[in-house]
C-alpha cells in the first residue's frame, strides 16, 4: 500500500504535537508482531554474516556498506520460501522492520576494527587483547544508542528528514509485503526491474568474476574499458587540470549506479550542494594546491588530508547553527520527562508515550555507560581520565553533525569527525598519539552508531513500528556483530601480527589514514599548512551563512552547508553520481506534472521504489561478488 507521509507544507507549518497525533492516528500499527523471537534470531544471524562482508570490504577500502536493504530482502525471501514449503509463516512487515534494525547495527560493528584499533596497534606496537576489543566496541555501540534518544523526535518526527537508506528500506519492505492492487503490482515490478538492472551492471563490470566463469575475453574487456564510463577516453588521451590527470583528482564517471539511486532519495538541494562543493574542491582547489606543492600526495587520500579540514568545519557550524536555531525542539526532548500541560494548565497526554524512547533512559544511561567508556579507555589504552571525560560531551556534538549528514545523504562522515577529534586532542594532549587515536575512536564510533540507529528508526516510523523496540533490537545487533566479526578479525585476518597491517593482504586504508593524521597532529598545529587553517575559517563561516540564508529565505536557499561540506570528504565520482540521481528525478517531477500521466505514476509517485530497487540490487550483487571472490579466489 502507499506509505502515508506529510506534505512539505505540513512539515513546515505543523507543530510537533500535531505531527505526533497524525502519526498515531494514520500510521501506527498498534500491537502487530514486531520484536519476536524469530525476527530477533533472523536479524542476529543475518547481521553477523553481513558484518563479515563489511569487515572484508573495510579492510581493503576503508569503507563499510549499508546492509539494511540487503537483510530485508534476504529475510523476506527466506520466510516466503519456508511458508510455501509449509514450514512456517511469512514475516509480518513490522517483524522485518525490527529484523532490519538488528542486522544493520550488527553490520556496522566492524568500523573500529578497520580504523582506530589497528591504528593504535601500529603506533604502540602492542596487540590489543581480544577480550579488551570485544567489550570496548560493544559499549561504544550502546552509548551510541543512548545518544540517539533525544534526537529522534527532532530529526524524524518533527523535521521529517529523509534518511535516504532508511527510507529506501521502508519502501522496499512496503513493496515486498504488499501484493494486492494494481499500484502494489507496479511497485513490485519497478522494484524488481531496477534491482535487476543495477545487479546486472555490477555483475558485468567485474572482469575477474567473468574470467572465472570462463568468459576471459569479456572479463578482460570489462577490466580495461568498463570500470568507469570514461575508461575508453584514457586509451586515447589523458585529460588534465594544471598538469594533474583527472583520474588522480577522482574526476571519474563510475559505471556502478548505486550512488545514483542514493542521490535520487536525497533531493535536488542536497544533490546540488554536493556537486558545487565537489567542483570547487576537485576542479579548482586541488589542482592549484598540487601545482604549488601544498598537496604532495596526488590522489584521493592526499587531497582529502587537506580538504577535510574545511569540509568538516562547514558541516560542524552548519549542523550546530541549524540545531540551536530551534531551541523549542531541543527543550521538547527534555521537557518530555515531565507531564505536559495545555493552555489552561491541565495535564495533557503524550500520544506517543507508550511507544517512544523514554527520555529517562537517556538521562540515566549516558552517565553510567559514559563512565564505563572512560574507565575502559584508561584501563585498556592509557587515556587519562580527564581526557576521556572531555570526549563524552564531544560525542553529543559529533552525533548531532553525523546524524544531520546521515539524515540528508545516508552517509555518516565518521572518518572526518574522527579527524576533528584528533585535531582537538592535538591541542589538549600534544605529543600523545595513542590518546589522540582512541579519543577519536570514541567520538567517531559513538556518533556513527547513533546515526545508524536513527537511520533504522526511519523505516519503522514510515511503517508504524514501535521505536523503543527498535532501540532494543539495535542493542541485540551490536552484541551479534561484535561476537561474530571480532573473533574472525583476530583469528582469520589479523592473527596477532601487527606487521601485516598496510600490506597487500591487509591494506587497512582507513587505519593508515588515522595513524598518519595522529602522527602529524601530535607534532603540533604548526605542522598544518596555513592554507588548511584558512580553509577551516572559511568553511566555518560559510556553514553559518548558508543556514542563515536558509532561514531568511523561507527554506528557498538552494545550498546546504552539510551537503557542500560533505563533498570535500567524498570522491568526485561519488558526489557526481549522487547529484545526477537527484537531478534526474527533479527533471522528472517537472516534466511529468500531471498526476494522471504514466510518467508521473512511474517516475514521481514511485521515485522511492525505483531508487530502492537500484540500491538493493547493486548492493546485493556487490555482496555476492565479494563473497564469491573470498571463497573462490581466496582474495
Amino acid at each position: 500500500m502507499a506509505i502515508k507521509h506529510l506534505s512539505e507544507e505540513q512539515v513546515r507549518t505543523w507543530s510537533l504535537e500535531e505531527k505526533d497525533k497524525w502519526w498515531a492516528r494514520e500510521v501506527f500499527r498498534g500491537d502487530m508482531p514486531q520484536l519476536t523471537i524469530r525476527s530477533a534470531i533472523t536479524g542476529m544471524m543475518l547481521g553477523g554474516i553481513l558484518s563479515l562482508t563489511n569487515l572484508y570490504v573495510g579492510v581493503r577500502t576503508g569503507w563499510t556498506l549499508g546492509v539494511g536493504i540487503t537483510s530485508v530482502i534476504l529475510a523476506f525471501s527466506m520466510y516466503k520460501i519456508l511458508a510455501k514449503a509449509g514450514l512456517g509463516k511469512e514475516f509480518f512487515i513490522l517483524e522485518n522492520v525490527q529484523m532490519q534494525s538488528i542486522a544493520t547495527s550488527a553490520g556496522y560493528m566492524t568500523a573500529p576494527l578497520i580504523s582506530s584499533l589497528p591504528a593504535y596497534m601500529m603506533v604502540t606496537g602492542k596487540v590489543i587483547p581480544l577480550m579488551h576489543t570485544l567489550p570496548w566496541i560493544i559499549v561504544l555501540g550502546v552509548l551510541g544508542v543512548l545518544f540517539a534518544f533525544p534526537l529522534k523526535r527532532r530529526f524524524i518526527n518533527d523535521e521529517q528528514y529523509p534518511f535516504p537508506e532508511g527510507r529506501a528500506a521502508g519502501v522496499v519492505m512496503d513493496a515486498l509485503h504488499t501484493s494486492s492492487g494494481a499500484k502494489g503490482l507496479l511497485q513490485g515490478k519497478l522494484l524488481a526491474g531496477w534491482a535487476g538492472i543495477s545487479a546486472a551492471i555490477n555483475f558485468v563490470r567485474d572482469g575477474e568474476l567473468l574470467t572465472f566463469l570462463r568468459l576471459p575475453q569479456i572479463g578482460a574487456f570489462m577490466n580495461t574499458y568498463w570500470q568507469h564510463w570514461d575508461d575508453f577516453l584514457y586509451r586515447i588521451v589523458t585529460p588534465r587540470i594544471l598538469g594533474t590527470p583527472l583520474s588522480d583528482l577522482t574526476i571519474r564517471f563510475d559505471t556502478e549506479i548505486v550512488m545514483i539511486g542514493a542521490g535520487g532519495l536525497m533531493g535536488i538541494r542536497t544533490g546540488l550542494s554536493l556537486i558545487v562543493g565537489a567542483v570547487i574542491n576537485y576542479f579548482i582547489l586541488a589542482p592549484i594546491l598540487i601545482q604549488k606543492g601544498i598537496i604532495t600526495e596526488v590522489g584521493f587520500r592526499g587531497i582529502t588530508m587537506w580538504s577535510l579540514w574545511g569540509g568538516v568545519a562547514m558541516m560542524t557550524t552548519s549542523s550546530l547553527f541549524a540545531f540551536f536555531s530551534k531551541p523549542r525542539a531541543i527543550l521538547s526532548a527534555f521537557t518530555s520527562l515531565r507531564p505536559s500541560r495545555d493552555a489552561e494548565g491541565k495535564l495533557t497526554e503524550d500520544p506517543l508515550r507508550d511507544v517512544e524512547l523514554p527520555m529517562k533512559v537517556f538521562v540515566i544511561g549516558i552517565p553510567i555507560v559514559g563512565a564505563l567508556v572512560v574507565w575502559m579507555a584508561s584501563a585498556f589504552f592509557d587515556v587519562a581520565i580527564w581526557l576521556g571525560i572531555i570526549a563524552i560531551p564531544l560525542v553529543f556534538v559529533f552525533t548531532l553533525i553525523a546524524a544531520h549528514s546521515t539524515a540528508l545523504t545516508a552517509i555518516t562522515p565518521t572518518g572526518a569527525l574522527g579527524k576533528l577529534t584528533q585535531l582537538t586532542y592535538a591541542a589538549l594532549a600534544p605529543g600523545n598519539t595513542p590518546t589522540n587515536l582512541m579519543t577519536a575512536g570514541i567520538t567517531g564510533e559513538v556518533a556513527s552508531n547513533a546515526s545508524n540507529l536513527l537511520m533504522d528508526i526511519k523505516p519503522g516510523y514510515m511503517l508504524g513500528a514501535k521505536p523503543r523496540q527498535q532501540a532494543f533490537g539495535h542493542c541485540l545487533g551490536i552484541l551479534a556483530g561484535g561476537l561474530v566479526c571480532t573473533p574472525i578479525f583476530y583469528f582469520a585476518l589479523f592473527r596477532g601480527n601487527i606487521d601485516m597491517f598496510g600490506t597487500d593482504r591487509l591494506p587497512m586504508i582507513a587505519s593508515m589514514i588515522w595513524k598518519a593524521v595522529a602522527e602529524v597532529l601530535t607534532e603540533g598545529f604548526g605542522i598544518l599548512d596555513p592554507t588548511a587553517l584558512t580553509a577551516v575559517v572559511i568553511g566555518a563561516f560559510l556553514g553559518i551563512i548558508f543556514e542563515v540564508l536558509k532561514i531568511t529565505t523561507g527554506n528557498r536557499w538552494p545550498l546546504s552547508g552539510v551537503g557542500m561540506g560533505l563533498a570535500f570528504v567524498l570522491r568526485f565520482s561519488d558526489a557526481w553520481a549522487m547529484f545526477l540521481g537527484a537531478f534526474l528525478f527533479w527533471v522528472a517531477s517537472k516534466r511529468y506534472r500531471d498526476p494522471a500521466s504514466r510518467g508521473h505514476q512511474i517516475y514521481v509517485q514511485n521515485q522511492e521504489t525505483i531508487c530502492a530497487g537500484v540500491i538493493a540490487g547493486g548492493a546485493l550483487m556487490g555482496i555476492i561478488i565479494m563473497i564469491l571472490k573470498v571463497g573462490v579466489f581466496g582474495a
